[in-house]
């Protein structure tokens, strides 16, 4: 049995076993966005999000970069994307009707519409009334 072939299997089942990290991958399919955005949406601590991005990307199932104080992440591009295409074609088959998932898709709307800056802790309630 070649174990090095499993381990990416691995990493990737792991990544889809939990439902934040299935409702991050959901709200990645609109493009990219800011770590902060999907801090508004999930309504977790960022240290929460920052490790459940954490694991999608050890994964291979998304990408980031920085743009100063902000981190961006979006699906893979390129190469990447023709390995997770599959998985990703399937949760959105699976999901995609899901009510938790519209919710999410209501909620990034509104995040969408603040700039970055105003989806503090204090601020998200007044900019995300959805």
């Amino acid at each position: 049995m070649n174990s090095e072939a499993m381990r990416p299997t691995l990493r990737v089942t792991k990544a889809l076993s939990d439902i934040q990290r299935l409702r991050i991958l959901m709200m990645l399919r609109r493009g990219e966005l800011c770590v902060c955005q999907i801090i508004a949406v999930l309504g977790l601590a960022p240290s929460t999000v920052s490790k459940h991005l954490s694991i999608l990307s050890g994964a291979g199932l998304v990408d980031s970069r920085k743009d100063g104080r902000w981190a961006y992440y979006r699906l893979p591009q390129g190469a990447e994307l023709k390995i997770v295409k599959p998985v990703l074609k399937w949760l959105d088959g699976v999901l995609a009707s899901d009510d938790s998932i519209a919710k999410d898709a209501k909620k990034l709307e509104a995040a969408l519409a603040c700039p970055p800056e105003n989806l503090s802790e204090s601020q998200r309630k007044r900019c995300l009334a959805v």
